[in-house]
């Protein structure tokens, strides 16, 4: 069962234990481990993690450190893909307040899913979007 959807930072800091992952979602993810629950990673975040790599904005390991983590069948994070129903739901997202379309993809994802979005984006937050950091 998907628990939330993580955005990208979200993802990229829990992988690399970053101190910067807030509290409340880092607490909201190792619950969801301890009740063999899982934490979305949508199919953009893979691709933005490509596109931060080559920039040199995140460590070179990340792409493989995220596919690890996502085909480790004991661990939380899970890869949602990005199908026609998500794009049909980012019609739910106001995009006045989530401009960016990675992060419409993120969220319009927990919508269809019916769960939280894991987010310390202050325009995700104020969206009225449900997001626990």
């Amino acid at each position: 069962m998907i628990a939330a959807i993580a955005d990208t930072h979200t993802t990229i800091w829990y992988l690399f234990s970053d101190p910067r992952l807030g509290s409340g979602a880092s607490a909201f993810i190792d619950e969801a481990a301890s009740k063999g629950e899982h934490v979305g990673v949508s199919a953009i975040t893979i691709v933005e993690i490509v596109y931060l790599m080559e920039k040199g904005r995140i460590p070179s390991s990340a792409l493989a450190d995220l596919r690890r983590a996502i085909l480790d069948e004991v661990a939380v994070l899970r890869c949602v893909a990005l199908d026609e129903r998500i794009a049909m739901k980012m019609m739910e997202v106001p995009r006045e307040a989530v401009p960016d379309l990675p992060d419409g993809v993120i969220a319009a994802t927990a919508l269809l899913h019916g769960v939280p979005i894991l987010s310390r984006d202050r325009r995700i937050q104020a969206s009225g979007l449900q997001t626990i950091w």
